[in-house]
């Protein structure tokens, strides 16, 4: 049995983002995956990369020593068939417990050998799901879909083949009219999603299916 790993880094764990790598993970387990499932958020204390370079050492290389809050995610990480994670845009950039995890993951990786710059031999499929009060237009014209290649360019580096899902323009709250938004639509936040959230989940399942096969 594969196992894939589902990362919510959302500090929010039942809303768009949540919501998404849920999905993502359902429709890995209908391949028949086992699910590890994280809401980054809940867990222990954590940090990202404190350069001890404890992962360039001989006797740990590629293994993050610090033993914290994310360890327990990135040994299931180590083991795992496939990846998914997904991030809300917080200020142009995706949050910082994401941050913290994508450093983690990646910098025990580089060895800064010239002969063989990733030591990861066990490559495996990511699935990166980024939720966005902006538009999925504005990526495509902006620093937004730059950063996101980048994130993208890295994992895949690094990690394994890495699939990009975007939902933009999301409902962000149930009720509006408690904030002094008027920057806003409040209506057509809400008839958006409801046009368009259940298709988007359905985007979801897929990509976790074919991270199965």
């Amino acid at each position: 049995m594969k196992k894939i790993v589902a990362i919510n880094a959302s500090p929010r764990t039942t809303w768009n983002t949540a919501a998404l790598v849920k999905e993502a993970a359902n429709g890995a387990k209908h391949e028949g995956a086992e699910i590890k499932y994280f809401d980054l958020y809940k867990l222990d204390k954590f940090t990202g990369c404190i350069s001890c370079f404890g992962c360039k050492l001989k006797a740990t290389e590629e293994i993050c020593v610090c033993n914290d809050g994310l360890k327990t995610v990135l040994d299931e990480i180590r083991t795992a068939d496939g990846l998914i994670i997904g991030s809300p845009n917080y200020l142009g950039d995706l949050t910082a417990g994401f941050r913290a995890l994508y450093e983690r993951l990646i910098f025990p990786y580089i060895t800064y050998n010239t002969e063989k710059f990733n030591c990861n031999d066990r490559r495996i499929p990511v699935a990166l799901i980024v939720t966005s009060n902006a538009s999925e237009d504005y990526y495509e014209e902006s620093d937004y879909g730059r950063m996101i290649a980048n994130y993208k360019d890295n994992l895949e580096s690094f990690i394994g083949p890495t699939e990009v899902m975007i939902y933009g323009d999301t409902l962000q709250v149930s009720d509006y009219s408690k904030y002094n938004w008027t920057y806003f639509d409040s209506e057509a936040k809400k008839a958006r999603h409801e046009a368009v959230f259940e298709s988007k989940k359905e985007d979801a399942f897929a990509l976790g299916k074919g991270l199965v096969k």
